[in-house]
């Protein structure tokens, strides 16, 4: 008996992997893109001959799904992965300091790195260390952890602003797009317990060393179809109806099941109210903003691959020059999380600030002459991780047999990261294929 293929509707990361998966099972799989290349919100494009990510996105050692992925893409090769967490933070009037994990079994490891924290004073690195032993107690999956702000318990645990700014909010912001007074305490708790305060080496960070369009278009689309799935890109799926199918460009295409892997607001428009009565909640999980301004200089001016920054509109800081395929002078991205203050500002006011922002972080760029800068603009990145979101975010099966939600917004037990996206559709596949081989059970 031939059975009609799999639709998963959205190709971002959620859609990758539950397409790649399914392929893998031996399901037939179409995996349909309303744009014209995969990738969702990790994508490149084409700017005066460099190839320029919309935003600079890094993993850590403990995103295992992720980096399975990218093991099945034949990424693994393509991406950097640091030895041992060790970020260099600058401050203000020249000041700087050093994250980095020592050679001890977790928690530890990161005690020497915030005993000799320079940015902060001996007794502030002292508050610290009692913050992230408090931390350390809480359990991310308590939803009473979801009433309640990071903001809020870190100031009911004596974490004062120089210990919020230099060390906290330097995190927390970067990971959870949602800044720390309206960021909810379950997800702050999850990364910092599982990155921070687990495994020595979780925190690792790795970041791609080719475009991202390279990883989560080209590379992906070759691994589904050579498992023997179809990706059809530029195809608008407007509609999902009993069976289960999907109106794809106006024409009905019936399928054995369907995994819906758009955004939260897309897919609380295609997916029928009969099939999740809780859907027209989900736009309550709102959208956070992320930016990313891109200068271009003559020569290098910074000397890492990558630093973070405190008290100045930069946040965190990338050399891209390799990457972008830029030969001489240097490509920096600055990373701008929770950007509600900038996301709607002209690319004139944005130079205007970043500019002299990052002559003050980069003394040698006040030499150096910039030949180019333009900001990429993510309005709806990440949902809002606000208090009360845990208790919004849908499982992956609703109430058809056969339809199912995959998303970093769903449940997923992680943020709204990578990570969290390749879970949903590793976990929406295992429930199509446990649907389909019912269905053949009975047949």
């Amino acid at each position: 008996m031939t059975i009609a293929p799999v639709a998963v509707v959205g190709g971002g990361l959620a859609g990758i992997t539950a397409a790649l998966a399914l392929a893998e099972a031996g399901c037939p799989v179409t995996l349909y893109e309303a744009r014209p290349r995969l990738g969702g919100a990790t994508y490149s494009f084409r700017r005066g001959g460099l190839t320029v990510d919309n935003g600079q996105h890094v993993f850590l050692r403990c995103c295992t799904a992720y980096r399975g992925l990218l093991e099945r893409l034949g990424g693994t090769a393509l991406v950097g992965l640091q030895s041992r967490f060790d970020v260099r933070v600058l401050g203000a009037a020249g000041r700087s300091g050093r994250l980095r994990r020592a050679a001890l079994p977790g928690p530890l490891h990161f005690v020497p790195a915030l005993a000799r924290y320079r940015l902060l004073g001996p007794g502030d690195r002292l508050q610290a260390l009692r913050g992230s032993l408090a931390l350390s107690r809480l359990d991310p999956a308590d939803p009473a952890l979801d009433t309640v702000t990071f903001g809020s318990w870190l100031a009911a645990h004596g974490q004062r602003d120089p210990v919020r700014q230099a060390l906290w909010d330097l995190l927390a912001v970067a990971a959870l797009n949602t800044g720390v007074e309206q960021a909810a305490l379950g997800p702050a708790v999850k990364v910092f317990k599982t990155a921070l305060l687990g495994r020595p080496d979780a925190a690792d960070l790795g970041i791609p060393l080719v475009p991202l369009g390279e990883l989560h278009d080209t590379a992906a689309r070759a691994a589904i179809a050579g498992r023997g799935g179809a990706v059809r890109l530029s195809a608008k799926v407007t509609a999902i109806e009993p069976g289960p199918a999907v109106v794809v460009d106006g024409v009905r295409v019936p399928a054995s099941a369907v995994v819906v892997a758009t955004r939260h607001e897309q897919a609380a428009k295609l997916v029928p109210a009969a099939a999740a009565p809780a859907r027209d909640g989900w736009s309550a999980l709102d959208a956070s903003p992320i930016i990313n301004v891109h200068a271009v200089y003559d020569r290098p001016v910074m000397r890492a691959p990558f630093v973070a920054v405190t008290g100045s509109p930069v946040q965190w800081v990338f050399d891209k020059t390799r990457v972008a395929g830029l030969g001489e002078g240097q490509y920096l991205t600055v990373s701008v999380s929770v950007a509600d203050a900038w996301i709607d500002r002209p690319t004139a006011d944005l130079r205007e600030t970043f500019v002299p922002a990052l002559r003050s972080v980069f003394p040698a760029a006040r030499e150096a002459r910039m030949t180019d800068f333009f900001v990429t603009r993510e309005r709806r990145a990440t949902f809002r991780q606000a208090p009360g979101s845990g208790a919004l975010r849908p499982g992956s099966a609703t109430r058809w047999p056969g339809l199912y939600l995959a998303g970093a917004w769903t449940d997923t037990g992680w943020p709204d990261t990578m990570e969290g996206a390749v879970r949903s559709g590793l976990h929406a596949a295992r429930l199509v294929r446990r649907h389909v081989r019912d269905q053949e059970s009975v047949s």
